[in-house]
């Protein structure tokens, strides 16, 4: 029979294995919010309710990979633990294992222990009180009730044979409370409330390194408490808790009456917050609720059923965990099989991605297999990445300060709320044709737009479905608008325009960018986007002004003047400003810049209008204060608002593009506001749904509308796409507009103010603007911009000055992806300064690095 010895219970934390050997790989990723180690299995046991049997599955699993003829080591963690220590699930895990192989004659030896790591002072008391800790117990104080625990118990089972090999069973308590209730109520009765991110943090440092990887036959599993939704120490539901590290999960079934619904919320919960449910797990009742699981589930998840398990509290299970051992080893087979086949994917999807995908902006020349990065999931604003470093498996999270795209801007939370209100829509609706119908999602988004970036100008919504075709359809009705006031407008039925030999152009500011379609290239002006290899049809249909941008260099905001504005009579406290606010200042409405600017833009009007007799200048497109893929300029305010109003003067409608810059992109709902003048047109998308879904549209004034009304139906905007005012798109809009607005859900909201308060350093800004190897900085709202200090023959979109700085970045948990020699870094409205700062200070770290390299 196997002998069984105990190791002595001591107040120092006693570790069973040797060191991992990639150690060295941790520490560069050390700075990183979450990381998980992809070595080994990692699973998530997850139950359809309370009392289902997750311990007992978790124990039956360390059982069957512990029973493996060759060494294995397994790692049972409990990261929330109520009723603790007499309910205590690792000791349950600790003492069943160790009675198992006690029962059988275990190929190798087994070393079991069981670890405490912080409870409560009221659950610390109590396993003094109950001699569970006795001499071995040491008890650290910390704040707010928690007690850090250096406790542990454990015991070694040797084989009949001797010791030929020594397997491990590691069982961890990560927080316990003494009160047997929900975690939320526990945490608070007992003053020891555990915030999400320490909790995370302290699960994380058992996911990663140490004891826990590096060698085959590891295996880690992680036991939630009570059901899918039940809530954690904070009273987050642990279905959101856990989401950042997106763990596989073996849900526990319940196979009683009414069991099936039960099991299926549960899995429904999981698949909608993006968990692979790998195999489904349920006590036999005589039910046959597997069945019907098996067939809603379409087989495409693994249903196994467990015997049924004894209720006499003098069984100790022995003989159920013998007939439950053929289940318990075919879910060891499921998971690692499903652990296999998602590193096979993850290998494989880069060297597939090159050989199918065209990418957009990207010269695949020089975009090797090894340098695409592999995104796993997304939690929030960040993306987990996997990496494959020198046979070494990692998941690990990046910041997304592309905002993938500018478009996103969910923290974690709304992610899971547009989720679910997009599951209700296509439920409800699927999707619907628009015109003449109405239904309640595209109804409440228009009002949403209207009441809020619309407020004060705009009365209709025209819905289309990306920034590009938003902007046509926006140089569509400014056209029509401009021949109405002009009386060019003919009657359809008798007369075309381009008889009469008449063409419509745009005014335009050089380095603006509104898009990729054909239509929207011709209202910008000539640049590397516009070329003949890009765009051979380009002729560039507009008059074309070069602007007067502001940047930040040496801690002071600086205005760039183009040479036909500059003067010598322009005051020195007109160029320079020492806050950016004073660039939105209306009292430089009566300068004489505005002067200087009115003048300059009214000769180009008038010089335009005399060499092209035939054509019309029919309306004015901005990108209202940032130009985005241009390069990241700040447009000078004052600029902008004195050539809307000219424009408005003229009879010129006025579009802007906000693209890029509406719904908070720029601290306000729209860059409207910080130019203090309305537009007749404005196109909106990207963080309108929250970037979820594509969605764009189309604001315009009664005025505007007017134009398009008429008996002929030639005279209305025949204009539409297939998905105009979708049902998930607008579901996703109206969740996303609101919850940027509300100072209750986004905490970066000053209501008094309608803005967002600030959210990058500044005194890391000025050390930015300061440094040698910068030209130029920008700041404003979600926006932080750089412009890289290179050679003029090195510099420009084309440039790849940066590209040794991106890679660190990426290496460092920052997603970047410049425009040449120009980086941009972007957070959300949700994210919080802490997370903006964190950023800030790395790109200083890397850009120091990069200084001191070139000298």
């Amino acid at each position: 029979m196997p002998s069984l010895f105990f190791f002595h219970r001591s107040s120092q934390r006693l570790s069973l294995s040797k060191p991992f050997s990639h150690s060295h790989f941790y520490k560069h990723f050390s700075s990183l919010p979450l990381q998980v180690d992809l070595s080994h299995p990692i699973y998530m046991i997850w139950g359809s309710n309370t009392g289902v049997g997750k311990t007992l599955v978790s124990t039956g699993i360390a059982a069957s990979v512990l029973s493996s003829p060759t060494p294995a080591k397994f790692t049972y963690i409990k990261p929330i633990q109520t009723g603790f220590p007499h309910d205590s699930d690792s000791r349950f895990v600790y003492r069943k294992v160790s009675d198992i192989f006690l029962r059988r004659k275990p190929p190798l030896g087994v070393l079991a222990s069981n670890q405490a790591i912080s409870a409560s002072a009221a659950a610390a008391k109590e396993m003094a009180g109950a001699g569970i800790g006795d001499e071995g117990l040491e008890v650290v104080g910390g704040g707010g009730g928690l007690r850090d625990l250096c406790w542990y118990e454990g015991r070694g089972i040797r084989c009949e044979e001797g010791d030929v090999g020594v397997s491990e069973l590691a069982c961890k308590t990560v927080y316990g409370w003494k009160e047997a209730v929900s975690p939320h109520l526990a945490a608070e009765r007992e003053g020891a409330v555990v915030e999400d991110s320490s909790l995370r943090d302290s699960l994380q440092k058992f996911l990663v390194g140490g004891d826990c990887g590096g060698k085959e036959g590891v295996w880690t599993v992680i036991e939630t408490a009570g059901g899918i939704a039940s809530p954690g120490p904070s009273g987050t539901l642990q279905c959101d808790l856990y989401r950042p590290f997106r763990l596989p999960a073996i849900l526990v079934g319940d196979g009683k009456l009414g069991g099936i619904s039960g099991t299926v919320s549960a899995y429904e919960s999981l698949k909608l917050r993006g968990y692979d449910v790998v195999a489904v797990v349920l006590e036999d009742h005589g039910l046959l609720n597997e069945l019907a699981l098996l067939s809603y589930l379409r087989k495409g998840v693994d249903v196994l059923v467990l015997p049924p398990i004894p209720h006499d509290p003098s069984d100790n299970l022995m003989k159920w965990f013998d007939d439950s051992c053929e289940v318990f080893s075919s879910l060891r087979e499921i998971m690692l099989a499903a652990y296999s086949e998602r590193l096979k994917r993850l290998h494989d999807m880069p060297k597939r991605a090159v050989n199918i995908f065209w990418w957009p902006f990207t010269q695949h020349s020089l975009v090797p297999e090894e340098s695409v990065t592999v995104i796993d999931s997304r939690c929030g604003e960040n993306f987990a990445v996997h990496k494959n470093h020198q046979n070494f498996e990692l998941i690990y999270q990046q910041f997304d300060a592309c905002a993938s795209w500018w478009t996103q801007g969910p923290d974690a939370t709304l992610q899971i709320e547009l989720a679910r209100d997009m599951a209700y829509a296509t439920g409800r609706f699927g999707h619907v044709m628009f015109p003449e119908n109405v239904y309640e999602p595209a109804l409440k988004c228009a009002e949403c737009l209207l009441e809020g970036v619309g407020k004060g100008w705009a009365s209709r919504t025209y819905f289309s479905d990306n920034g590009s075709t938003a902007i046509e359809i926006a140089l569509k009705m400014a056209f029509r608008k401009f021949s109405v006031d002009h009386g060019i407008l003919l009657d359809p039925s008798k007369e075309n325009l381009a008889e009469k030999r008449i063409e419509f152009k745009v005014l335009a500011l050089s380095g603006s960018y509104h898009g990729d379609t054909l239509g929207a290239m011709e209202a910008q002006a000539p640049s590397c986007y516009t070329g003949f290899l890009q765009q051979p049809w380009y002729s560039g249909r507009g008059l074309f002004l070069d602007p007067p941008t502001v940047f930040m260099r040496n801690g002071c905001w600086t205005l760039s003047l183009p040479v036909d504005i500059q003067s010598d009579t322009l005051k020195p406290e007109e160029l320079a400003f020492v806050s950016r606010n004073e660039l939105f200042c209306g009292s430089r409405d009566d300068s004489d810049l505005a002067r200087s600017y009115l003048a300059h833009i009214s000769l180009q009007l008038l010089l335009f209008s005399r060499s092209k007799d035939s054509d019309h200048i029919a309306a004015l497109i901005i990108e209202p204060v940032i130009h985005g893929s241009g390069g990241m300029h700040f447009i000078d305010p004052l600029f902008q608002r004195v050539l809307v109003r000219e424009c408005q003067n003229r009879k010129i409608p006025v579009i802007f593009d906000e693209v890029f810059t509406g719904f908070w992109r720029l601290g306000a709902e729209s860059a409207a506001e910080l130019l203090d003048c309305s537009p007749d047109i404005a196109c909106f998308a990207k963080l309108m749904t929250g970037g979820i879904i594509p969605l764009a549209a189309t604001l315009a004034t009664d005025a505007v509308f007017n134009a398009f009304k008429g008996d002929s139906k030639l005279m209305a905007l025949l204009h539409g796409h297939s998905y105009s005012a979708h049902a998930m798109g607008c579901t996703a809009a109206t969740k996303a507009i609101q919850w940027f607005k509300d100072s209750q859900t986004n905490l970066n909201i000053i209501p008094e103010a309608r803005r967002l308060r600030e959210l990058w350093d500044n005194e890391l800004l000025i050390r930015m603007s300061s440094h040698p190897a910068v030209l130029r900085v920008i700041v404003l709202g979600t926006l932080f911009a750089l412009e890289l200090k290179a050679k003029s023959s090195d510099s420009g979109y084309a440039s790849l000055y940066s590209l040794s700085l991106v890679r660190k970045l990426r290496g460092d948990g920052i997603y970047t992806r410049p425009l040449g020699n120009v980086m941009y870094f972007m957070c959300g409205p949700c994210t919080s300064p802490q997370v903006c700062n964190q950023v800030l200070s790395k790109i200083c770290q890397r850009i120091d690095e990069l200084s001191h390299a070139s000298v």
